[in-house]
């Protein structure tokens, strides 16, 4: 991946202040273009927001698991049938058995809430090289 190239990352979880939260850490990043975030209150949401152009860039998803309409399980599901060239790291306060499930069914990896951003930054910078 080139260096100049924005990773533009979709953020789905139904707490609001996990926006606030992502935002404020990956500041920098935002205003170097490293990243970009949309993001989702749901999974359904998310999904929307996949079939629509504003999304065609999309690298990664980094999703929640405990969420109303749609679990981040079947959202994992539904990105892997439907959009296999994109990666989902899942985000929980669940541990052990839902990491379990969640490699099982294709994650690329998995983070527990509370979130450990400096372990997340340092995940992407290893994973997109910059």
């Amino acid at each position: 991946m080139n260096k100049t190239e924005t990773i533009h990352i979709l953020l789905v979880d139904d707490e609001k202040d996990i926006f606030f939260l992502f935002s404020q850490f990956f500041k920098k990043w935002i205003d170097d273009g490293r990243v970009k975030f949309t993001f989702s209150e749901s999974g359904v949401g998310a999904l929307d927001k996949l079939s629509s152009s504003e999304a065609k860039d999309i690298l990664l998803i980094l999703s929640d698991i405990n969420m109303p309409e749609m679990d981040g399980f079947e959202l994992l599901n539904k990105v892997n049938d439907n959009y296999p060239e994109i990666e989902t790291i899942i985000i929980s306060a669940y541990s052990d058995d839902f990491r379990k499930k969640a490699m099982n069914l294709g994650a690329t990896a998995y983070f527990e809430k509370p979130i450990d951003f400096q372990r997340l930054k340092d995940y992407l910078k290893e994973k997109f090289k910059f």
